[in-house]
């Protein structure tokens, strides 16, 4: 990944985080990583436990963020949040997906935040 890929990333994420907290979300962990790899920011919304994928782009030249959410990352999400659940002990505790889009303009600032609930 390149530094901007990077750079663009970390923007991303912190901005999500903080857009998240202002809704009620409460984060509880960013960056959950294990063998299977890495759920960008898991959260708790209400009684649920949240796991989203935040997705940042500067131009929407190939497509918007949150088209590039595809199957298969969608079905890597699944299973790490099985695991997450699992090595919790949360497997009785209601779930869901959501994906948060960010817009950058070309100086990096954040110009739109989309939360999409339940995107899968």
């Amino acid at each position: 990944m390149t530094n901007v890929k990077r750079r663009r990333g970390l923007i991303g994420e912190a901005a999500a985080a903080n857009f998240l907290n202002s809704k009620g979300y409460r984060i509880i962990v960013r960056n959950f990583r294990c063998s299977l790899g890495e759920v960008d920011i898991i959260a708790q919304d209400g009684k649920e436990i949240v796991f989203i994928e935040v997705r940042t782009r500067s131009s929407t030249f190939y497509g918007t963020p949150q088209e590039s959410v595809d199957v298969r990352k969608q079905y890597r999400l699944r299973l790490l949040a099985n695991y997450y659940l699992c090595q919790n002990g949360l497997t009785e505790i209601p779930c869901r997906f959501d994906v948060v889009a960010v817009q950058l303009n070309r100086e990096d600032k954040v110009t739109n935040i989309e939360v999409i609930k339940g995107a899968f």
